[in-house]
Order: C-alpha cells, then sequence, then structure tokens
C-alpha cells in the first residue's frame, strides 16, 4: 500500500498538495493540523500527540500532509514515498498571507474544528525562520533514507505536475 508524506514550510503547499495526489492516488487523506488542533486551536499534550501520530501512520494506505516534526520518528519510517516542499521563504510567506487573506475569519478544512483562520505575527516569524531552523535537519533526514524509499524535493511550485505524473506512475508499483 502507498503511503506518501508531504513536509515542508508553512506555505508551501503541503495540504493543497496532498489533497491533488490523494484525490489522483484515491488514497486516505490526513491533514496533521486538522488532528493536532482541538476546538479553539487547543492542543494535545506530546504523548498524546504521539500516540494520535503512531494510529494514524499505522494505517496501511495514506497521504499525509504536515511537518511536525517531533513525530518524524513516527511517520517517516512508514512512508514509502516522501515528498519535501523545499520552497523559498518568501513563497511560503506569501502562501501563508494568501491563505489568512482568503479565508480570515473562517474555519478552513485543513484545521480542526472551531479554528478560526486569523493573522499571527509570531506565526509569520516561524514560517520566515523555518528554512534556518528546520532546512538542514529535514535533509539529514531524508539523505539517510533515499536507499529505501523515494524522496522528491521540490524547490519550486512549477515541478509540482512533474511530481504528480511521477507518483501516477508509480500507482501500480507500490
Amino acid at each position: 500500500m502507498r503511503r506518501i508524506l508531504v513536509i515542508g514550510s508553512p506555505g508551501a503547499g503541503k495540504s493543497t498538495l496532498a489533497r491533488r495526489i490523494a484525490e489522483r492516488l484515491d488514497l486516505p487523506l490526513i491533514h496533521l493540523d486538522r488532528e493536532y488542533f482541538g476546538p479553539d486551536w487547543i492542543m494535545p499534550s506530546r504523548a498524546e500527540w504521539r500516540e494520535k501520530v503512531a494510529q494514524l501512520a499505522s494505517r496501511p494506505a495514506w497521504v499525509m500532509d504536515g511537518n511536525y516534526s517531533s513525530t518524524f520518528d513516527i511517520r517517516v519510517p512508514r512512508a514509502t514515498d516522501i515528498v519535501w516542499l523545499d520552497i523559498p521563504r518568501w513563497r511560503c510567506l506569501t502562501g501563508v498571507a494568501w491563505r489568512v487573506a482568503k479565508n480570515y475569519g473562517r474555519v478552513r478544512g485543513d484545521l480542526g474544528p472551531g479554528c478560526v483562520e486569523r493573522f499571527d505575527w509570531s506565526f509569520m516569524r516561524w514560517v520566515w525562520s523555518y528554512p534556518d531552523r528546520m532546512r538542514g535537519k529535514t535533509a539529514r533526514l531524508l539523505e539517510r533514507l533515499r536507499a529505501r524509499q523515494r524522496v522528491y524535493i521540490l524547490r519550486s511550485r512549477t515541478e509540482i505536475p512533474a511530481l504528480e505524473a511521477e507518483l501516477v506512475s508509480y500507482r501500480g508499483a507500490a
């Protein structure tokens, strides 16, 4: 069975890409933000979150989007394919700003119930610092896995159609 993990900075397009891949390959879709955040942005304890992620990752097939590097050790070994959207920070900031403007005051489908879209400066700072904080860690993780799993690193959204075509071509192989 296929298990495709989509990771990258907030605003990179993980949720949109994961939804498109899940639709094209007819696989269950798991948005980790929807699973993580409870009503009004309530967050689970670390132990509760790890247990939840272990349950989700144990499913036979999925497309899962979300970074949550504290659970890479649970999810990455289960993934048959890993897609890293290594998109420039300015593009991710633009993506977040556009998403907030488009959905402000509403609940998005990829978030938990009651999580109303809002603007948050601390979140914007996290997006800006993401490459400095996470890029090296993610690159080292993926370097260790290339022999066992298919890894796709996309540095531009223009690479997405080719990725989708390649994933579809592996439909029967996995």
